[in-house]
């Protein structure tokens, strides 16, 4: 870990780049928390620049798998205690000459990603991979957040790892993203958390409102970011950049956000991250 050093000075001794010595004795105390995350999640990221997107997202589920069934997540499930779903979610589609509009419509869950939204998105994404005449795709949320991630009440459900990289490898919207995601726009208002923000790093751009909030919390939970965020994160705002918003699980603003190259543009009010 480097401490107040610029990027560029430490990309051959540090994988992580901190201001001050309070983000890195947060970073320290995250890490002692849960070492064997900490551990696979940094050396997923030293490896992931030498690979493609489809290798990358493939090790990058390998490396999920690993900590599903180490006992840190267990930990953290045995913590967090049985959890009731809500009502499921719904992927909203319209097309409008060569514009595909996608909604994530669960409001009421702050858009939390359940398999039935999951899937949807992969569908959507998967026919604008495959009809280029779809010339732009925009992703938006429903109500005031774009989306607070995948669904905690549904973690742990498929406790077989090597059953769970075959789901992942067949129905995560990432592989789909991760081709047509030159054409993607995502509109971010409120909380961008998780597996939504991995999913938004695919798109070629990003315009998130003034009180759009991004956040990684997976290492908390003894696990990575396994919807395809190592992959896309670190395409997006770089290794070290990636390293520090996941190690750190702290809240970046939109500003912030815009500083990282995390976010393209800012919108002018809150609205405005919604509009297509």
């Amino acid at each position: 870990m480097a401490i107040g050093e610029s990027i560029s000075a430490a990309l051959d001794w540090a994988d992580v780049v901190v201001p001050n010595r309070q983000s890195a004795e947060r970073i320290a105390d995250n890490v002692s928390a849960n070492p064997h995350a900490a551990r696979v999640i940094v050396g997923l990221l030293r490896a992931l620049p030498k690979m493609s997107l489809a290798d990358g997202l493939e090790m990058e589920s390998l490396a999920y798998g690993v900590l599903q069934a180490g006992g840190e997540f267990q930990a953290w499930l045995d913590k967090r205690g049985p959890m009731k779903g809500s009502a499921p979610g719904n992927v909203r589609s319209v097309r409008v000459d060569e514009t595909l509009q996608l909604e994530l419509d669960r409001p009421e869950a702050d858009n939390a990603i359940d398999v039935s939204m999951r899937d949807g998105l992969s569908e959507m994404l998967q026919l604008a991979a495959i009809d280029t005449t779809i010339r732009r795709i925009v992703l938006t949320g429903a109500g005031r957040s774009f989306s607070l991630g995948a669904d905690l009440a549904e973690f742990g459900m498929t406790r077989d790892p090597a059953k769970a990289h075959a789901i992942r490898q067949q129905t995560l919207p990432a592989h789909w993203a991760a081709r047509c995601g030159d054409r993607m726009e995502v509109h971010v208002q409120g909380a961008c958390v998780g597996s939504g923000l991995e999913l938004a790093a695919f798109a070629g751009r990003i315009l998130a409102g003034p009180r759009a909030w991004f956040q990684m919390p997976e290492l908390a939970m003894g696990l990575l970011p396994g919807a395809g965020g190592c992959v896309s994160l670190t395409r997006r705002i770089g290794q070290h950049r990636t390293a520090e918003l996941i190690l750190s699980g702290r809240r970046l603003n939109a500003r912030e956000a815009l500083s990282w190259g995390l976010v393209d543009e800012l919108a002018a009010d809150e609205g405005g991250a919604n509009e297509v």
